[in-house]
């Protein structure tokens, strides 16, 4: 927070100290989507489970709506508007949050 400190959007405190739960992950999640931040990408780096005594810093890439509405391959499935890929943008980190959760929890 020193150094990089413009770089920030937020920061949570009391995640992870209790086993986590998609509850506290939408949470997360809304909090990014409403914070009116605008992205094309990101990044989210999470550690890996490897072993007991090891683990890998590793990334998931995160997509703003724009890209994944001009994805090439978006036309293979029909119906779908600008709510319906707002509400998987929405799932989808809640889900990708959780599965960092879970997998630095186990890392720990």
């Amino acid at each position: 927070q020193r150094w990089n400190k413009n770089n920030i959007l937020m920061v949570g405190s009391e995640i992870g100290r209790l086993p986590p739960q998609f509850g506290d992950a939408s949470k997360v999640a809304n909090a990014i989507i409403s914070s009116g931040y605008e992205f094309d990408s990101g990044k989210m780096l999470y550690n890996k489970y490897n072993s007991v005594v090891s683990y890998t810093t590793t990334e998931i890439p995160l997509f703003s709506q724009d890209n994944i509405s001009n994805a090439a391959k978006i036309n293979v499935y029909d119906s779908l508007d600008s709510d319906v890929i707002q509400s998987y943008l929405e799932y989808n980190l809640a889900s990708l949050i959780y599965y960092a959760m879970k997998e630095g929890a186990c890392s720990e």
